[in-house]
């Protein structure tokens, strides 16, 4: 029998558990752990940039730890091999046939920590799993568990021993995230939650595998209108129009824009999306995809473009 839809004050509810879980560790970055959530809940993958320090993978494990499943985590480091991830065929010798050991990345939440730390070849084993869920080994194809979310951490490329990742692997995740510095007050009050231990330990499941599938499935009946679509199109259009653009965002850069603008709705109990959605979500989904000229910045030419770029008239769905 299937499962009633849920209505948009239940995946609120849902999501504002999840949030409000997550806050417990993380102090006074609100944007970005809902910015987080949205990626998982609109079924897509998750990259937190910042300098080392900044609680990107304290964020990861706050989320994977409030959702029931299986969680694993790779520490990517030079010498990490694809196998090492995706698992291998390996011989049985009482049976002598060859057996596959599932890697890490068959889990519900998979946290790469320090993903551009592992070399070309290592980073482009996730490339199948974020794009299709399933991975092949030795010709066959293994499905990957449903919900999967890889959540992943870079250090500025300008650190020793990292290597940058390349533009199509960069492509495969929804949102891209900065922690930022704390400011006073909530410095303080990070060495006060943590003066006796860390917190993380004491959080429990807000919610189950089951329940983020709901909410994914929640996600894709929200409406998005023709007028929002068409604004879609005309920033990935602007974008594209800017010289300061060599590699400009692609057309999955724009449905991932319409899934988070889905995805953000269901937070203030919505079934439709609204223009703010996507404003909000343009420079976290677009800006690391783009491929820039010279000493241009993607976060400023984005900023240029919705402010330059008007919403159509809304005329229904």
């Amino acid at each position: 029998m299937a499962t009633p839809a849920l209505v948009p004050r239940q995946a609120a509810g849902m999501l504002a558990r999840l949030e409000g879980n997550v806050q417990r560790v993380i102090v006074g970055k609100a944007a970005t752990v809902r910015l987080a959530a949205a990626g998982l809940v609109a079924g897509g993958h998750v990259l937190l940039q910042d300098l080392p320090g900044t609680g990107k993978t304290m964020l990861a494990r706050s989320i994977a730890a409030s959702i029931g499943g299986e969680f694993r985590r790779i520490q990517c480091t030079p010498d990490l091999l694809p196998a090492d991830i995706t698992g291998a065929s390996v011989f049985n010798q009482r049976l002598g046939t060859f057996e596959f050991v599932a890697g890490p990345v068959f889990a519900n939440i998979l946290l790469a920590d320090e993903v551009n730390r592992a070399t070309p070849r290592t980073q482009a084993a996730l490339l199948e799993a974020m794009a299709e869920g399933q991975v092949t080994v030795d010709g066959v194809t293994h499905l990957l568990p449903s919900p999967f979310c890889v959540i992943a951490t870079q250090n500025p490329h300008e650190f020793h021993g990292t290597y940058p990742l390349p533009e199509a692997q960069l492509d495969r995740f929804l949102v891209a995230c900065r922690m930022g510095a704390p400011t006073t007050a909530e410095a303080e009050e990070i060495l006060a939650s943590r003066q006796h231990g860390d917190p993380i330990a004491e959080l429990q499941p807000v919610l189950s595998g089951e329940e983020v599938v709901e909410l994914q499935r929640s996600c894709l009946r929200v409406v998005v209108a023709a007028a929002i679509r068409s604004y879609i199109v005309s920033l990935l259009e602007a974008v594209r129009a800017r010289p300061e653009v060599a590699l400009p965002a692609s057309m999955r850069a724009g449905l991932y824009l319409q899934r988070a603008a889905q995805a953000l709705a269901l937070f203030d109990e919505r079934d439709f999306v609204l223009p703010d959605d996507v404003k909000t979500l343009v420079e976290p989904v677009l800006a690391h995809r783009l491929g820039m000229r010279g000493r241009a910045i993607a976060e400023e030419v984005l900023g240029q473009v919705v402010a330059e770029v008007a919403l159509p008239p809304l005329r229904g769905r």
